[in-house]
């Protein structure tokens, strides 16, 4: 496997760092773009394990840090899903600038949503598959519920996640509110395989079923 380090900026004029890994011994037949989970980075090692595996197929693919989060400059606590979905655009915008254009998004947890949205909005992607996303970006908020009133009454909070502390705004509950994954998912005319374990206790296999219900076949 090749890899190569890559800057590009999104919409807002943001850095992000991302890698793009290319096969070893062959060209590219096709560009997978790969959204990690929420605080999550591209090194994550299931996201370093499915790229090595997508090129060894002959894939390449863009795995790179959201806005505010690994080596990508921003703030995070100024980020929101509405922002995830837009960095995944400029990234599908580098890789036909650069390389070719994606024809399969990847996104892991909340990733998965993105890229569900991002596909929406991108002609050349073909198909989508999700990694233990949730149905609804609000799933998210699940993980916040001890600070839900604080941050509706002081406006942010200091959330622990994984172990790391991540300031959590309002704007980021609001914006949630704002998507409706099933409403993209049956419009977004792509095929979709939906990846989940019965055994995830953060994100309920319920979810796959109604991500995988909402939309149309090829799934």
């Amino acid at each position: 496997m090749n890899l190569q380090k890559i800057i590009f900026k999104n919409h807002d004029g943001v850095e992000l760092v991302g890698r793009i890994d290319l096969p070893a011994d062959q060209l590219a037949h096709n560009f997978v773009l790969f959204a990690h989970c929420f605080t999550c980075t591209k090194n994550l090692s299931a996201v370093k394990n499915i790229s090595r595996s997508l090129t060894s197929a002959g894939f390449g693919v863009l795995r790179f840090d959201f806005t505010g989060l690994g080596e990508s400059d921003g703030d995070f606590a100024d980020t929101n899903f509405s922002g995830n979905v837009e960095d995944l655009i400029a990234a599908a915008e580098y890789l036909e600038e650069h390389f070719a254009s994606p024809s399969l998004l990847v996104g892991h947890s909340l990733g998965g949503a993105a890229v569900i949205f991002a596909a929406s909005q991108l002609g050349s992607v073909k198909a989508v598959a999700t990694i233990g996303s949730p149905s609804s970006p609000k799933h998210i908020q699940h993980l916040l519920m001890n600070s839900l009133d604080e941050i509706e009454k002081k406006g942010m909070a200091i959330v622990n996640l994984g172990g790391r502390d991540f300031t959590i705004k309002k704007h980021f509950l609001d914006d949630l509110e704002l998507h409706s994954l099933p409403e993209v998912a049956k419009n977004i005319n792509k095929a979709l395989l939906v990846m989940h374990s019965p055994q995830d206790i953060t994100v309920g296999i319920k979810n796959a079923e109604e991500i995988y219900l909402a939309a149309h076949h090829p799934k």
